[in-house]
Order: structure tokens, then C-alpha cells, then sequence
């Protein structure tokens, strides 16, 4: 009976896993494709910031009161990774390089890009050793990123900044799954720390640079207080905390590769831009080897 018990509780855990990488997956496409939009609008990235960090800050205040802003149980250079890799730093260079980028290669070059960069860091650092079906999906996943490449290189479609911090902040987003793996937090408290601590940073740019939200119009700060506060900040990054605590990093990373499928489309649907062969296929090859890298289709033992 103890055996049925455990294995019924950790099939359970791996549904959870599953179902929260599913769900970071749709909240994410949509975050490309809002915050793609946002560059049409006066809303700047500290704009932005303010309201993706203050809603979860906000909702989540009995949290971090509880924890401190500093628990004491948690090394400080976690923290730091955490809050640079999921919050403020990764938020603040992503959101720039996509604005100059259509949502198709920027799902591309960032989600496609996350998994290739946890799976590396959990090798070198962490000497995990995946198995050969997780290894064709990430060749896949490479594949599809050097598709894109070659196109953007051979009509100079894209600017070099895509290519940049793009992957920058893929790799930001990789040590910050490590980081919250090893940081002992659960989901709730690992999205609260990092909301209030990215709000506080975005509070300070604002003083400084100033803002545009008085000047938007109320409909667009709508929009965004639904795609960057409730579904990004807070749904996404809860989701996401449990199919790392659940699946393993390398495991949920790898999830992120399913959003250039859903980018491309919606960038082409919603957004109007153009999608060729190209894109698609590139779409479609990273979506296989995220499927792959998943782990799903690795023989059980």
C-alpha cells in the first residue's frame, strides 16, 4: 500500500508540473505578443515594470511581510540571482530588444533559447547528465534558433540587438531556475520576494527617469495590468515555481521552447506581421524539441 501511495503522489506531482509548464506556456506567448504592442503606445519598460511587479507585489504583501525582505534561512547571493534572473534585470532587457523585435523571433530567441541555457548550466555547473532523448531536443531547440539566424543574417531583418539580449536574458532566466530549485522557497514566496524587490527597483528608475502612465489611456493600461500584473506576474511565475519544484529545472525550462510556436501564430494573427516558411518551420522544429527535451518520450526506468 506504501508503494501505491508514493507512486500515485508523485504521478500527481508530475500532473502539477506539467499543467503549471502548460500554463506559463499560454501566459507567456501572450506577454510577447502585449508587450510587442506596448511599443506603439507612450508606455515605456519602467512603465511597464511598475505595474508587472506592483500587482504581485501587492497581492502577495502577506507573503514577503511574513518571510522578510531578506529571509534569513535564504544565501543572499540566491536572492540576487533570483530577483536579476525573473524580475527587474530580465524584465527591463527583454522587454527592449522585443520592442525592435516581431513576437515570432523574439519567442524564438528568448523562449527557444531558455532550455538550451538551463540544460548547460545544470551540465556544467550541477553535472547533470541528460538523457539522448532530452539531448536530440535540445539540438532541435539549437536548430530552430540557427534557422532564424541564417534568415535574419541573410536580409538583416532583425537588428544584432535580438540576437544579444534575446539570449541574455534566456540565460538570466536559466540561473534563476537553478538558483529558486536550490533556494529552499516555494512558489508563493520565491514570486512574492521577486515582485517586491523588482517593484522597489522600478520604483527608484521611475524617480529618476520619470513616467508615462498618467499620459495612456485607460484601455491600454487595462491590457497591461491583466497580461504583465495578474497573468505574468503572479499566475506565470507561481506556475512556473511548481513545475521547477515538481519536474526539476532543466525539466521546466524546457517547457519555454513551446512558446515560439504560439508567438509565431499570434504574431501573425493578432499583430498582423508576416510569417513565411521561415518562421514556421523554425517554430515547429523548436516546438518538437521542446517535446523531446521534456522528457516525456524518454523510456521509463
Amino acid at each position: 500500500m506504501t508503494t501505491i501511495a508514493f507512486t500515485n503522489d508523485k504521478s500527481l506531482s508530475q500532473v502539477l508540473g506539467y499543467a503549471g509548464g502548460t500554463i506559463t506556456v499560454l501566459i507567456w506567448a501572450t506577454w510577447f505578443l502585449v508587450t510587442r504592442h506596448s511599443a506603439s503606445t507612450p508606455l515605456g519598460s519602467i512603465d511597464i515594470g511598475l505595474i508587472r511587479f506592483g500587482i504581485p507585489a501587492l497581492v502577495l504583501s502577506p507573503v514577503w511581510l511574513k518571510t522578510g525582505l531578506l529571509p534569513k534561512a535564504l544565501p543572499l547571493h540566491l536572492l540576487a540571482i533570483m530577483v536579476s534572473g525573473s524580475g527587474a534585470v530580465f524584465f527591463l532587457l527583454t522587454t527592449l530588444a522585443i520592442h525592435s523585435t516581431p513576437a515570432a523571433s523574439s519567442g524564438i530567441l528568448l523562449g527557444g533559447s531558455m532550455p538550451l541555457a538551463a540544460a548547460l548550466i545544470g551540465i556544467m555547473l550541477f553535472r547533470e547528465r541528460p538523457d539522448s532523448t532530452r539531448i536530440a531536443g535540445l539540438v532541435a531547440i539549437v536548430a530552430g534558433v540557427l534557422i532564424l539566424l541564417t534568415r535574419s543574417l541573410a536580409d538583416a531583418s532583425l537588428p544584432w540587438t535580438s540576437f544579444v539580449l534575446l539570449p541574455a536574458g534566456a540565460v538570466l532566466w536559466a540561473s534563476y531556475t537553478h538558483a529558486f530549485r536550490r533556494s529552499g522557497l516555494t512558489a508563493v514566496q520565491a514570486s512574492a520576494l521577486i515582485a517586491v524587490w523588482s517593484f522597489l527597483i522600478m520604483g527608484a528608475l521611475a524617480l529618476i527617469f520619470g513616467i508615462s502612465l498618467p499620459q495612456v489611456p485607460l484601455q491600454e493600461i487595462g491590457l497591461q495590468v491583466l497580461s504583465q500584473g495578474v497573468l505574468s506576474g503572479l499566475v506565470a511565475m507561481v506556475a512556473y515555481g511548481t513545475a521547477v519544484r515538481t519536474l526539476g529545472g532543466t525539466q521546466a525550462a524546457a517547457f519555454t521552447a513551446l512558446t515560439p510556436v504560439l508567438a509565431t501564430l499570434g504574431g501573425g494573427l493578432l499583430l498582423g506581421e508576416a510569417i513565411g516558411m521561415t518562421e514556421i518551420s523554425a517554430a515547429v522544429i523548436t516546438g518538437i524539441g521542446v517535446a523531446l527535451s521534456t522528457g516525456i518520450a524518454a523510456p521509463r526506468r
